[in-house]
């Protein structure tokens, strides 16, 4: 973990910024991970259906597979606070531009909620 220069940038900038959640932005499945292993902050779990519903995302915790795996598990393990891995789009990888609008209505309004809590 935090063994190459950009995640070490990233986790350096983070504890700058000491923000109340984070939301790391991802492709394929249309779902919003919210929780990691057996760490649950307070509020993650309500929020995170407010941005299901301002998304049309499922919200769904992360598949054991995939625990202790980015961002939002070191960022919910450190600092006990709401992360999200959102799963942008479905389809063919990359996803193509055409995916662009849709994805941009369906993140818009979430990371506006998120913002305004």
């Amino acid at each position: 973990p935090l063994a190459a220069p950009e995640s070490r940038a990233l986790a350096d900038f983070t504890k700058i910024l000491n923000p109340d959640t984070i939301i790391a932005l991802h492709t394929q499945g249309n779902v919003i991970y919210w929780k990691f292993a057996n760490y649950e902050p307070k509020g993650a779990y309500a929020l995170g259906l407010k941005l299901a519903k301002a998304s049309g995302y499922e919200l769904s915790q992360t598949p054991p597979v995939s625990d202790n795996a980015g961002y939002k598990d070191w960022f919910i393990q450190d600092f006990n606070r709401p992360g999200y891995t959102v799963e942008m789009g479905e389809g063919e990888n990359p996803l193509p531009l055409t995916q662009f609008g849709s994805i941009y209505s369906a993140m818009e309004p979430l990371l506006s909620t998120a913002a305004n809590g």
